[in-house]
């Protein structure tokens, strides 16, 4: 699951001409759910959202208080395109769970915000709709959070692998390796040196 989290002085939701929801000093949250997701997904997000330290408190001192902390508002917006996974310059969103699914759990996930708050405080968009979404960030203050159980897509994996595999390629010999790469290069030269428990006696002899 992943939330951008922008600190708003006032975020609105329009719908057509209607305007449908509206906050004043608070968070916009735009939620993407992923495939993957489970209810420790959105116990984390809904947590993270209500605790993170993005206000100030009152005498002025900066990233010490919480939205609840300072009874702020919360407005949260679907938004199924957080889970984009680009093929070339394309688009695809085969990450983020179908919207028969989505819809209740996000539902579910606004519900779990309210009873952890004041429900009148926590507002919403309008789930599947076509929105405008007007954000008056303050700041700006913008939070990327996904939850630590997060989407694993097998293409995104497959890329980490790699790179993984690259840099092991890449990476500088030890101490440890450069010395039994220098113990063998010595053996090949020498065939009577030895080395371990008598210790490396090739020094002895004469060159």
């Amino acid at each position: 699951m992943r939330a951008i989290i922008q600190r708003v002085t006032k975020a609105t939701v329009t719908v057509g001409e209607e305007e449908i929801s509206s906050i004043g000093r608070g968070l916009c949250v735009l939620l993407g759910v992923s495939v993957e997701d489970t209810q420790k997904d959105a116990d984390y997000i809904v947590r993270k959202i209500l605790n993170l330290r993005l206000f100030e408190d009152e005498g002025g001192r900066a990233w010490t208080k919480s939205v609840v902390d300072r009874d702020f508002e919360v407005l949260c917006v679907s938004q199924f395109t957080l889970q984009c996974v680009l093929k070339a310059n394309k688009p695809d969103f085969h990450m983020a769970m179908p919207a028969e699914l989505a819809q209740p759990f996000y539902n579910s996930i606004l519900e779990n915000m309210r009873s952890s708050y004041k429900p009148e405080l926590i507002k919403d968009g309008q789930f599947g709709a076509y929105m405008q979404v007007h954000i008056q960030n303050d700041g700006p203050v913008t939070i990327d959070l996904t939850s630590p159980t997060g989407p694993s897509d097998p293409k995104q994996l497959s890329k980490q692998e790699k790179q993984q595999q690259r840099k092991e390629k890449t990476r500088p010999k030890g101490p440890s390796e450069s010395s039994r790469e220098k113990g063998a290069a010595r053996s090949k030269r020498d065939p009577n040196a030895s080395s371990g428990a008598d210790g490396d006696v090739s020094s002895d002899r004469e060159p």
